[in-house]
């Protein structure tokens, strides 16, 4: 076991915090040479590009389980606790069950992304999955208009979808509620 100077243990447990807040992505590769090179080749870029696919996957997800008003804020320069938001309404509880569920699984088995919690879940009004720097929101319709995260985060810019049918409108590059 490697005993380090009190010190540096308090320094190892404000990089654990940090570590929280910004979870590590593991890369994916087939020795520890390439899983070095990767990783002193990636950048903050990149690490920004990944989310914003991660985020277009679960807006992805979500459209497939016929989500409705589906948008993507990104609130990188916003928030320094999460990148992107994926905001998107279920019409009924079962529905919110099961786009929940299967944003997790694609996000989970396809990208390799640990969800860090839920909430809401059980009761289903809204359901909040946190996967460190990607948001998503799930909501019943009356419970999305009443807390209204789209003029909350007005100043966000919304992050134009390959499919433009999923509902979320946009004025001069900002998000704004639905009509």
């Amino acid at each position: 076991m490697l005993t380090l100077p009190y010190c540096r243990r308090v320094e190892l447990k404000c990089i654990v915090v940090q570590v929280r807040l910004t979870p590590w992505r593991p890369i994916v590769s087939k020795t520890p040479v390439q899983r070095t090179a990767a990783f002193a080749a990636d950048s903050q870029l990149d690490d920004h590009s990944l989310a914003l696919q991660r985020a277009l996957a679960a807006a992805s997800t979500a459209a497939d389980n016929r989500g409705q008003d589906i948008c993507v804020l990104d609130m990188r320069g916003l928030s320094d606790m999460f990148d992107f938001f994926v905001l998107a309404s279920g019409t009924s509880r079962r529905q919110l069950h099961a786009m929940s569920e299967e944003i997790d699984r694609v996000l989970t088995q396809q990208w390799g992304e640990q969800r860090l919690g839920i909430e809401g879940y059980e009761e289903s009004r809204w359901i909040l999955l946190d996967y460190g720097d990607v948001v998503v929101h799930l909501f019943d319709p009356d419970t999305r208009a009443y807390y209204a995260l789209e003029d909350l985060w007005a100043h966000a810019k919304r992050v134009p979808l390959p499919n433009a049918a999923y509902g979320c409108n946009q004025v001069e590059g900002r998000a704004t509620s639905r009509p």
